[in-house]
């Protein structure tokens, strides 16, 4: 089942919250009103990576950036259009060979168009510039992609991987060089992002090459999630990451008791946080279902099997960091992707690091960072092991 990319009209706000309606469109996020993320007419029959639309913008001092439209696909393999900022540094690369470029997915774990970083970059006000201009100053492109699409599909694992992977191969139009190593890289929501890439890259863009992915506290299963956040007060984030997937199944819709319509409504141009305010609510999913329990349902179980990390093995090799003491995204995600990454003969380092789930993003980065310098110098690297810090 598709439906519109972009949302009806809501002229009855109040309305609709004492009845909510039934079109999915209605669940979208709020348009920002601005025509160049509008695809042209017949951009279906584009390549992904296809490049739609361009405008320069100013992000960071001593760069030069530029954001591009381009076709990717959704979780259900249909066109979409989806927007990149691609940050080159304007010194010249002076290592070997062209300069390297870095997808940076940032943890945007949000719902509505305002909260990408296609919107907060040029605007000052992205939450992660300081990591991506970290990553520049080593002299790295870096592409910082819109991974949730235009649906604003939080969670949803699939349409995030081919955003990521189609913005690298638009951002050969921008000053990244065909042949660049490439890194990815992101936390926690911007590791669904990194980890799907990752394990889709072989069979979705296998001409990209790509030396190394990094990542940490991956949320890497619905089926972990639902007891580590869900009725908790990491209840706000699942709600919101079951909002945005419920934008790539609209089905899911279908047993959504009219509460859970109007929280969808409320939620829907959110810009959440780990401690979302509505965490304090400690809601629970189940409450907001016509089924007596919607995570037993066939529907819910094909779609959350479907969005778990681990499935396709990966050809790059991978770098994963988890808090130890991570109770909203516990590492036995990251330790269940290893062992089924490694089983496949994929090469997975795990390195358990102190720290809970915000801290263990400042622990974890250094190493994973410095990693990723190696990778993209050509070191090579291989195997799997585990590491407790």
């Amino acid at each position: 089942m598709l439906f519109a990319l972009a949302p009806a009209a809501q002229a009855d706000p109040v309305g609709d919250l004492l009845a909510p309606p039934r079109d999915p469109a209605a669940y979208l996020p709020t348009p920002l009103g601005d025509s160049w993320f509008d695809p042209p007419a017949g951009f279906e029959t584009r390549s992904p990576g296809a490049v739609l639309n361009s405008r320069s913008v100013a992000v960071l001092p001593g760069t030069t950036s530029t954001q591009l439209l381009f076709r990717s696909t959704d979780s259900k393999y249909n066109p979409i259009a989806a927007a990149t900022t691609v940050i080159v540094p304007d010194a010249p690369w002076t290592g070997g060979g062209p300069r390297p470029v870095v997808a940076y997915n940032e943890a945007t774990d949000s719902l509505g168009n305002a909260c990408a970083p296609s919107y907060t970059l040029p605007r000052g006000t992205n939450k992660e510039i300081d990591r991506v201009g970290d990553l520049l100053g080593r002299g790295y492109a870096v592409v910082v992609t819109d991974y949730q699409g235009p649906r604003q599909a939080y969670s949803a694992g699939i349409v995030s991987g081919h955003t990521v992977l189609d913005g690298l191969r638009a951002s050969r139009t921008a000053g990244v060089s065909p042949d660049a190593p490439i890194g990815i890289t992101g936390y926690s929501g911007g590791a669904i992002a990194s980890g799907w890439a990752a394990q889709l890259a072989p069979g979705y863009a296998p001409e990209l090459n790509i030396v190394g992915v990094a990542f940490g506290g991956p949320p890497t299963d619905y089926n972990i999630l639902q007891r580590s956040l869900n009725g908790g007060i990491g209840s706000g984030l699942f709600a919101a990451a079951t909002t945005g997937l419920a934008r790539e199944y609209p089905e899911l819709l279908d047993s959504t008791n009219d509460t859970g319509r109007r929280i969808a409504l409320l939620q829907k141009d959110q810009c959440v946080d780990v401690l979302s305010y509505s965490g304090l609510l400690l809601l629970d999913q189940r409450n907001f279902s016509t089924s007596p329990d919607v995570f037993q349902e066939p529907l819910t179980r094909a779609i959350v099997e479907e969005n778990r990390m681990g499935r396709n093995k990966p050809e790059a090799p991978i770098y994963i960091y988890q808090g130890l003491q991570d109770f909203l995204i516990p590492k036995e995600g990251a330790e269940a992707v290893q062992d089924q990454w490694c089983a496949m003969g994929a090469s997975v380092h795990l390195e358990l690091v102190p720290g809970d789930h915000a801290a263990a993003e400042g622990n974890g980065r250094p190493g994973a960072f410095a990693w990723l310098d190696e990778r993209l110098a050509g070191l090579p690297t291989g195997g799997c092991e585990r590491v407790v810090r």
